[in-house]
């Protein structure tokens, strides 16, 4: 049974730039009624529920009580002290006369003070961050924050979701990522080498019983520690990297190959991009944690152990330019290497032009809205089911689990879940 999304819902956002501006402007705009949540599908899609003479077509929020975009409130943290109209003004990815629609809501959302360690994001400093002698002391710091925000704003419940930077590299170790005594301990002992700035956030979080969404590919809930925490708190948890524009196309034209059995040689991936994650992953240690990521998707759709005629020897790279021009406004190209009958060669480019906040902002909504909703129906862990909107599926990677990346067989486990929440049978069969 899926408690009623009564109250206000409190989504705080860890990084307060373009992405997050968007998403909190466009949230702000669509409520009023003076824009469209385009690319959101808690707000737009509908989705079969029953079969034959009962099979109907219904909204996402007909099917399960969403949180109305009314009763959301919004806050964050930043390391620099504008406001969210400040930051957005400053984003340049919305224009004057659309920000100007909210600019009061906007400039009354000011950022918390931030756990931020320059060793994490070279290219980045700000004045407004928070100051310990621990990670253990910066975790209490955001609990107490978050707690600040509920009552302040009268929140019934908050969801927390990390749209910051990637932050470097950093290896599983399962020493001090794999339980959560031998984690806690490393935060106490200020182990910052093993203990990320976004684990703080993503402690806190849980500790509070506030659902996590991850959305950089750092290294942060996809630990064993993590995941412990989070069953024994009751709290849901999802990550990581936030699904957007190029790795979107991957999931798309991979399963394509495979379902047409066409051979893959070589995949060539390379973007332009001018805005702040531009910049900060124009630093190696921290393009590192975005290469993992985008590096990992194809290989679970092309299996090389099923059809090793076809993808047993894939040469894929992937290379991100930092561009200013080109601030938010991201191109993609790809080049693809397939082969055909008799292993005759073809080519397929794609040069994808895209929007990165614009396209980031409505996997934001669904995703704070979705974990929301699995939290009221007492889910807790990694939720899967929430693959549709990741770069980076989480996965049990300790026990060889594979993650799901085909975006259709993503697209039906979630609405399977939406179905079962909402009394319907789970009923779409998954290859």
């Amino acid at each position: 049974m899926v408690k009623s999304a009564n109250g206000k819902l409190g989504i705080l956002c860890v990084g307060m730039g373009a992405v997050t501006t968007t998403f909190m402007a466009g949230t702000l705009i669509a409520r009023k009624g003076e824009g469209i949540p385009v690319g959101s599908l808690t707000q737009l899609a509908k989705i079969r529920v029953g079969k034959g003479d009962k099979k109907q077509y219904k909204k996402i929020n007909e099917i399960v009580p969403l949180t109305d975009m009314k009763d959301i409130v919004f806050g964050g943290w930043d390391i620099f002290n504008d406001s969210a109209f400040d930051a957005a003004m400053h984003a340049e990815v919305l224009k004057d006369r659309d920000l100007l629609k909210v600019k009061d809501e906007l400039q009354a959302i000011k950022p918390m003070a931030a756990v931020f360690d320059h060793d994490y994001c070279k290219r980045l400093d700000g004045p407004n961050v928070k100051k310990g002698t621990s990670r253990w002391i910066l975790m209490e710091q955001v609990r107490a924050d978050i707690r600040k925000f509920k009552a302040d704003n009268n929140c019934d419940r908050v969801v927390v979701i990390w749209a910051a930077s990637t932050e470097i590299y950093v290896p599983y170790d399962e020493k001090v990522h794999g339980t959560l005594a031998a984690f806690e301990k490393a935060m106490k002992d200020n182990d910052t080498k093993h203990v990320a700035p976004s684990m703080c956030y993503a402690y806190a979080a849980i500790a509070e019983g506030d659902p996590f969404i991850m959305g950089a590919p750092n290294t942060c809930v996809d630990i064993p520690a993590m995941w412990e925490f989070s069953e024994k708190q009751q709290v849901p948890i999802a990550g990581k990297d936030f699904k957007t524009g190029q790795t979107m196309m991957k999931t798309v034209l991979a399963p394509a190959l495979r379902t047409r059995m066409l051979g893959l040689r070589g995949w060539f991936s390379t973007n332009i991009l001018g805005n702040r994650d531009g910049e900060v992953l124009d630093e190696p240690e921290n393009f590192k944690t975005k290469e993992v990521s985008k590096l990992s998707v194809i290989g679970s759709i092309l299996d090389k152990e099923d059809y090793p005629e076809l993808y047993g020897d894939i040469y894929h790279k992937v290379r991100i330019n930092y561009y200013p021009p080109r601030n938010d406004n991201k191109e993609g190209w790809d080049n693809l290497d397939i082969f055909g009958w008799l292993g005759y060669p073809m080519q397929i480019k794609v040069d994808f032009l895209c929007r990165d906040s614009i396209l980031a902002a409505p996997l934001l909504l669904d995703l704070t809205l979705l974990m929301d909703l699995a939290k009221r129906a007492g889910w807790s862990g990694t939720q899967r089911w929430l693959s549709f909107y990741l770069k980076s599926p989480m996965h049990d990677y300790v026990h060889d689990e594979v993650p799901v990346n085909d975006i259709f067989e993503q697209f039906a486990i979630l609405k399977n879940h939406l179905r079962e929440l909402g009394g319907y049978e789970a009923d779409q069969e998954i290859d």
